[in-house]
């Protein structure tokens, strides 16, 4: 095992955690919670996302948030990027990071994008183009690397072959998606192992949804290879409209107590954390999804 001795956490929560979320959440509340988030210590914080109003309308707001927050030193705040019009909004927005997605599942490619991988790639290739001669960095993002809601089983190979060629095109960093939830230890270390075959495990982050309470244990098998980047989100927000079932992301909470418990250096203060998952769940409505705040006997309460 070689563990690493500091794990980067890249909190998902303002974006991938709330896109989904069938209430619009308000702008002052969007800011409020990334504002919390950048006091926890955490170094990377997605924030939102630059698409269609009219695919993703929780995101309508992307420029009201990107100018409304309070940007810490030494804080990134990415935000997800499809197309050359976002990348144009983004950048006017301030942002000096953009995420881009591909997927390993053909099928998930027609059905969440409309089109083929290669027209994917079509899309957003320039797009990686223009950022990196803007000096903005990218990060890529590979989803279904585990299985698919519409064709099963995705081939490692498939995976490795998108990421490499995510990496190719100019990402910093390949972000290896569980988008359902179905991976579990063995089978995340063995497609770990097959993407870094061509990528070097410093290049590498993950991000499990925990469907079936799998996330954790799947990120401590990606830690035993030496992977030391993992997304997650802040109260387990998030989940996938295209997979029947899916939970949402693995909550940030649970994630930082484990690694506290290992000795793992993050910069992360848990309460602080736990205080910010608490806020969007009480906006929401719910109990925290994360098990350490319930764990530790904390109530929903108003703020």
């Amino acid at each position: 095992m070689r563990i690493p001795k500091r794990v980067k956490i890249v909190e998902v929560g303002p974006r991938d955690g709330l896109q989904n979320e069938s209430k619009i959440v308000p702008t002052d509340v969007k800011i409020e919670l990334i504002n919390r988030l950048s006091a926890t210590g955490l170094s990377a914080i997605e924030a939102t996302s630059f698409v269609s109003p009219k695919w993703v309308p929780q995101m309508a707001d992307n420029t009201q948030v990107m100018f409304g927050i309070n940007r810490s030193h030494g804080v990134s705040y990415p935000v997800l990027v499809p197309g050359m019009k976002g990348l144009e909004a983004a950048v006017a927005a301030g942002a000096d990071e953009i995420a881009v997605f591909g997927a390993a599942s053909e099928a998930f490619s027609q059905r969440n994008i409309n089109c083929s991988i290669a027209e994917s790639f079509d899309r957003f290739t320039p797009v990686i183009v223009a950022a990196r001669q803007r000096n903005i960095k990218v990060r890529g993002y590979v989803s279904c690397v585990l299985g698919c809601p519409y064709q099963g089983d995705v081939a490692p190979e498939a995976v490795a072959q998108i990421a490499l060629r995510l990496l190719e095109l100019g990402c910093y960093e390949i972000s290896l998606g569980d988008t359902i939830g179905v991976g579990t230890p063995l089978k995340s270390r063995q497609l770990i192992k097959k993407v870094a075959d061509v990528i070097p495990y410093g290049l590498l982050a993950v991000h499990f949804h925990d469907t079936f309470g799998q996330a954790l244990a799947n990120i401590l098998a990606a830690l035993e290879l030496g992977v030391s980047v993992v997304d997650s989100s802040v109260s387990g927000l998030g989940g996938c409209p295209y997979a029947k079932g899916a939970a949402g992301n693995v909550a940030s909470e649970d994630l930082l107590y484990m690694l506290n418990g290992m000795g793992v250096e993050t910069g992360i203060n848990l309460a602080g954390l736990v205080d910010a998952g608490l806020f969007i769940s009480n906006y929401l409505g719910r109990p925290s999804g994360s098990k350490v705040s319930r764990a530790l006997g904390i109530e929903l309460r108003s703020e």
